[in-house]
């Protein structure tokens, strides 16, 4: 998850042709994938911008003056803050012993588990919540245990619908976050550090206060800050799991353009989140940047050592089984859940997702399904390339890159509704009315995707050595050579890692898709999300059976992540 530190890197970034100018036609590629966002991302934000200053064409605060005057709208926002605050307590909570466990210790089954441990981050927001609903919900399988036990007949423990559940599903979401960048960084440290110190009398606490501590901070900062963005910014899991008392400025926004049609109230909010958010990506770029060239690293396995008493195996143990619960615990129901029928188990949930008995008036589920395949795939046409080129220039170290680095990744920080509210008060007129087109969808989904394919590339490019590059140019190789015989060999797993969070991110999109679908466009999250407020249980369990699917797609990807990533490399 760290990104790999290279001091070769940084030392090309002191002369010499940038990264994107060793890119063939680097800067006409720059060009373009820019268009393209100033197009479908900064002009729909400019027009969100210019509904909520100046909707009658001259400036006019009004809209922010009812938003922030009005107690009900501040309370959203005083709630959504303390929302990704309270979550990203409690996930550095439950992250950082873990990250403690990884970086220090060396036992069988390591890799494995770091593996398990990032599959919920992969997982589809609308899977994770139906993976709760499933474990915890009013018929869920804690419930039917309880009631068991109890011998009741009612739900002895209501969850959904609880600020408390909404937690959970966010530490179980972001946990590997925390684990992954701490744990990476923390593994890297040269442990003579701390070494000298207790060598100068200091004890185990104090080295950790005073040494170790201060040297993990800005990864622990990073960390801390890409979790308050995503939990910032959740939609999925608030809608369904929090109801209207939980309802964050996402969920506010989404109901005032969906239900309620007051377009002026959404774009004050939307501008609001949006300010937040540029500031928090500002600060984890700048973050980044110095986490890729720290003081003086060793080769990550410097600090790891196997268990040597039963304390410390004991610690692991702990470890490890409460991984194992809170990853497979909701994951596990979901699946149960969707096979369970009348007390039994069956198939049947499956068998209805491709029988297209038009029950609900909307794209039957089969169609759903084809619809999420094809327009992944054409998501990681775009986003890779995309990726691809914006990686290349972020990886040339300019100064104040990290500006340009928050600007380019403000996609990741803008929340999904408000991106789809930018399309429909943008994307209005023609040439660029595609509001009724699926080609909208992938577009949507293209911008929510590719700063991931960034972030896979990004640390490899800064790790690779420019004297491959300068000995390649020295014997002759032209840029296009050099690029197909140096940069691809080193840099094809991080694409391919690119496109598999591509193809998962389209699948599992669910923000701009409700805002943007038509019936006939729907895909799997907006399918299995309806599926909630039709009647019967037939219905319920059809989407259980989605969910399970749509999870078992994202783990089999997730799996291909983990097997090609580079010693780590990346920041998911």
């Amino acid at each position: 998850m760290s990104e790999i530190p290279a001091r070769a890197g940084s030392r090309a970034s002191a002369g010499g042709p940038s990264l994107a100018e060793r890119l063939p036609y680097g800067w006409l590629f720059f060009a373009l994938a820019l268009a393209f966002l100033a197009i479908f991302f900064y002009y729909p934000l400019y027009e969100i911008l210019r509904l909520g200053l100046a909707p009658g064409g001259s400036i006019d605060f009004g809209g922010f003056s009812d938003v922030l005057g009005d107690g009900y709208y501040r309370g959203r926002i005083a709630f959504t803050i303390w929302l990704a605050l309270l979550s990203t307590a409690a996930t550095l909570a439950v992250g950082l012993p873990s990250a403690y466990v990884f970086a220090r210790y060396d036992f069988p089954g390591k890799s494995l588990l770091r593996s398990v441990s990032t599959v919920p981050f992969v997982m589809p927001a609308i899977v994770v919540a139906f993976g709760f609903i499933a474990l915890f919900g009013p018929d869920g399988l804690v419930n039917d245990a309880l009631r068991s036990l109890l011998g009741r007949d009612d739900a002895p423990l209501e969850l959904v619908g609880t600020l408390e559940v909404i937690l959970l599903a966010h530490v179980f979401y972001n946990y590997t976050i925390v684990m992954r960048i701490v744990s990476g960084f923390w593994a890297s440290l040269d442990p003579g550090i701390g070494e000298a110190a207790r060598m100068l009398g200091a004890s185990g606490l104090a080295t950790f206060r005073h040494v170790t501590l201060p040297l993990l901070a800005p990864a622990i900062a990073a960390a801390a800050l890409l979790v308050f963005i995503f939990t910032f910014t959740s939609f999925g899991v608030v809608l369904i799991l929090g109801g209207r008392d939980h309802a964050t400025l996402e969920v506010e926004i989404y109901r005032q353009t969906s239900q309620i049609f007051d377009l002026r109230t959404a774009a004050a909010l939307s501008v609001i989140q949006a300010v937040f958010t540029l500031v928090f990506m500002l600060v984890y770029t700048r973050l980044q940047q110095r986490l890729a060239a720290r003081i003086d690293f060793r080769p990550r396995g410097g600090m790891e050592r196997p268990p040597r008493d039963r304390g410390q195996w004991a610690v692991v143990a702990a470890n490890s089984l409460a991984i194992l619960v809170v990853v497979l615990s909701p994951l596990l129901a979901l699946v149960l859940r969707a096979l369970q029928i009348d007390g039994g188990y069956s198939l049947d949930n499956f068998r209805g997702l491709f029988e297209d008995d038009g029950r609900s008036g909307f794209a039957s589920a089969s169609t759903a399904i084809r619809n999420s395949l094809a327009y992944a795939a054409l998501t990681v046409v775009l986003a890779l390339p995309l990726g691809a080129v914006v990686a290349y220039r972020l990886a040339a170290r300019a100064r104040f890159s990290y500006v340009l680095d928050a600007v380019m990744m403000l996609p990741l920080a803008v929340s999904a509704v408000t991106l789809g509210f930018g399309f429909l008060v943008g994307l209005d007129r023609p040439p660029l009315d595609l509001r009724a087109s699926w080609l909208l969808l992938v577009i949507a989904h293209t911008l929510v995707a590719y700063p991931f394919v960034v972030r896979s590339l990004l640390s490899v490019l800064r790790g690779i050595n420019p004297n491959l590059r300068e000995a390649a140019a020295v014997l002759g190789a032209g840029r296009l050579r050099v690029f197909r015989e140096v940069d691809l060999p080193i840099l094809w797993r991080g694409l391919v890692i690119g496109a598999v969070f591509a193809f998962a991110v389209s699948l599992g999109e669910f923000g701009a898709t409700l805002l943007l679908v038509r019936p006939e466009y729907t895909t799997m999250p907006v399918a299995i999300f309806r599926a909630l407020g039709q009647p019967g249980t037939q219905s319920l369990g059809e989407a259980l059976a989605m969910a399970t699917l749509l999870m078992a797609v994202a783990g089999a990807g997730f799996l291909l992540i983990e097997r090609l990533r580079y010693r780590d490399a990346g920041e998911f």
